[in-house]
């Protein structure tokens, strides 16, 4: 099946009138080239072409990218996967020149083997230096990009930093209780009692909530601390390898024991009530209230509570502590910063300038393009200071997120392929968040991620088969066990018969079929 009706009038890229006046040296084409393009995010649901951003790499390039967004009030989820926009399009036959979205990668390596979009190979070999330098001083990205014909279809958004979420207790806490940080489980869980029990916000009420999460996974999370798994990646849910093959974590022993003490600790009231429903306003309404006692989030965005809070809150000290050692001793950080995500562009087959578009995509990897993509309009958000970019304080104290106002001009965007520069986000990290981050360093506490795979055609059927399903049951045991509407232990030996009566063994068998030839070279 190929996906190459839409009018060559619509698509093709349209000449313009008089050149734009740009550096020579990133200039793409003498006269300016249109092309289309769809970008679906959950963060900016189409492209806007009146990006700041966008209208500096117009000024660089002579490329003028064109909206042509098809079902922008659609979502593309970043963690459960859901491409409702990605398939509108591919439904509608209008294939814009091209496509960035998040969770793109699975979508175009199944259909850009069938045609819909170009593989990008032999045009960054022959066009992309800087495209082609990258991903020779780092073959496993370039492995891990590769659908399962060996071809690479999409330039992804590649993260930088190590580290992005933390275990965070409040150290004004545990000093009002006279209690030391936890050092392990047990500790944590003693330090969450106290937390119910022992009035340290000191209004005479018991209306501490001791462990909560704006993400109700990050409750799954703590089976780490009974050596289980909830996930190998940054994506919740997701698969892991472990010893060279690719398993699930909510079938394995640790899990098991993990998700029976949350249960435990759900009943006995150190867990937020509300931690399937509360969402994302957690965080700030527990922390303002003076309620939440801990809780495991990202490194910048929860540091900087200290800062907001500080005067408000006597003694406020929301900080980042070691993971706490398990039943058996490990202390491991399963969340870090993946080194490529899901999410970026690709070029479809009906785009009549390939080389163009190649190389407008290898602007993004030149040191002006990069710098453009992460940190904004020189001038405008930021300026250069030793040779460096360094965000403008009139950028940095508007009281904005500054993530926010990034998308808002165009900059950070997922669903463009370019290499993130952790130094955009080290700048507007306060000291609590850089004190927690060096914290981390002392101890070898992060694990290897799961890149994920590349499904041949009959791999794909069985995954798409079986899969959904099964994630959904282990999803609704998960929530029903720590909510005490069923025993896990009770029902352990059922509930791992019903995996295998639904075919997570074939899930499994065509995960390491892909993963050994994607990786291992079989």
């Amino acid at each position: 099946m190929r996906y190459l009706t839409l009018t060559s009038t619509l698509l093709a890229g349209t000449m313009l009138g008089a050149p734009v006046s740009a550096g020579d040296h990133l200039k793409i084409v003498d006269e300016p080239l249109e092309l289309s393009i769809q970008m679906n995010h959950a963060r900016y649901p189409r492209y806007e072409e009146s990006w700041p951003v966008e209208q500096e790499a117009r000024r660089l390039t002579n490329i003028h990218l064109k909206d042509f967004t098809v079902g922008a009030n659609l979502r593309v989820d970043e963690n459960d996967g859901r491409t409702e926009a990605l398939n509108l399009m591919l439904a509608s036959g209008k294939i814009p020149d091209i496509v960035g979205s998040s969770r793109l990668k699975d979508f175009v390596n199944q259909y850009g083997p069938e045609g819909a979009f170009l593989p990008l190979n032999d045009l960054i070999d022959e066009h992309a230096p800087n495209l082609k330098a990258f991903f020779e001083e780092r073959p496993a990205i370039k492995s891990a990009l590769s659908a399962a014909d060996g071809n690479m279809y999409y330039l992804p958004y590649l993260p930088d930093g190590k580290y992005g979420r933390a275990y965070f207790i409040r150290y004004d806490w545990l000093d009002a209780l006279g209690l030391n940080v936890p050092q392990n489980v047990e500790e944590f869980e003693q330090a969450l009692i106290a937390f119910r029990d022992g009035d340290p916000n000191g209004n005479g009420l018991k209306d501490e909530v001791p462990y909560f999460a704006r993400q109700w996974p990050e409750l799954i999370r703590l089976v780490t601390l009974w050596d289980g798994r909830s996930s190998g990646s940054d994506t919740y849910h997701d698969f892991y390898v472990d010893e060279g093959k690719v398993k699930h974590p909510y079938a394995g022993e640790g899990y098991r024991e993990g998700i029976k003490n949350l249960a435990r600790w759900y009943k006995e009231g150190l867990i937020d009530a509300e931690i399937f429903t509360r969402g994302s306003s957690s965080r700030e309404y527990l922390l303002s209230e003076n309620l939440g006692g801990a809780t495991h989030d990202w490194f910048a965005s929860t540091s900087g509570y200290n800062t907001s809070l500080g005067d408000r809150i006597d003694g406020f000290a929301f900080k980042a502590f070691t993971p706490p050692a398990s039943i058996s001793g490990k202390r491991i950080e399963e969340h870090r910063r993946i080194p490529i995500k899901p999410d970026g562009w690709a070029i479809s087959a009906t785009n009549k300038h390939p080389v163009e578009t190649i190389k407008y995509f290898d602007f993004w990897f030149t040191e002006e393009g990069r710098r453009l993509a992460n940190f904004g309009v020189e001038g405008q958000q930021y300026t250069m200071v030793d040779g460096k970019p360094k965000f403008t304080e009139e950028f940095l104290t508007n009281g904005k997120p500054v993530n926010n106002q990034l998308y808002e001009i165009g900059s950070q965007l997922h669903a463009r392929g370019f290499h993130q520069d952790y130094e955009y986000e080290r700048q507007w990290s306060n000291e609590f968040a850089l004190e927690g981050i060096a914290l981390y360093d002392e101890g070898d506490y992060l694990i290897d991620q799961f890149l994920g795979v590349a499904f041949n055609a009959d791999e794909q059927r069985v995954y798409d088969r079986y899969w959904p399903s099964i994630r959904d049951f282990m999803l609704e045991r998960q929530q029903a066990w720590v909510l005490g509407t069923g025993d896990v232990e009770a029902d352990w030996d059922d509930y791992l018969a019903e995996l295998d009566n639904m075919g997570l063994n074939q899930v499994l068998k065509v995960m390491n079929s892909a993963y050994q030839r994607q990786y291992g070279g079989g």
